[in-house]
């Protein structure tokens, strides 16, 4: 299963969405939006883009068909098979 977790360094639901799959130990990609520039930045908010029109964050990718925007525990956990 491939997670992919784009998000904000400073964003706090992200945070807690990190913390929740740490605390699950789920492997993930973790892509701080905000950490890129450039071309970079643009390819990958184009990614986000293509699975969450409006660009919110957290926006989790898990093998490239189930995507959950923000943080939603019970969703993640079925998803997830937590």
């Amino acid at each position: 299963m491939r997670v992919l977790f784009y998000g904000l360094s400073t964003c706090g639901w992200c945070r807690k969405t990190k913390q929740f799959l740490d605390s699950n130990k789920v492997e993930y990609e973790l892509i701080y939006v905000d950490h890129l520039t450039g071309d970079e930045r643009q390819k990958v908010m184009s990614e986000v883009a293509r699975h969450n029109p409006r660009r919110s964050f957290p926006t989790i990718v898990v093998d490239d068909t189930t995507v959950i925007i923000g943080f939603q525990e019970a969703r993640l956990r079925e998803v997830l098979d937590l």
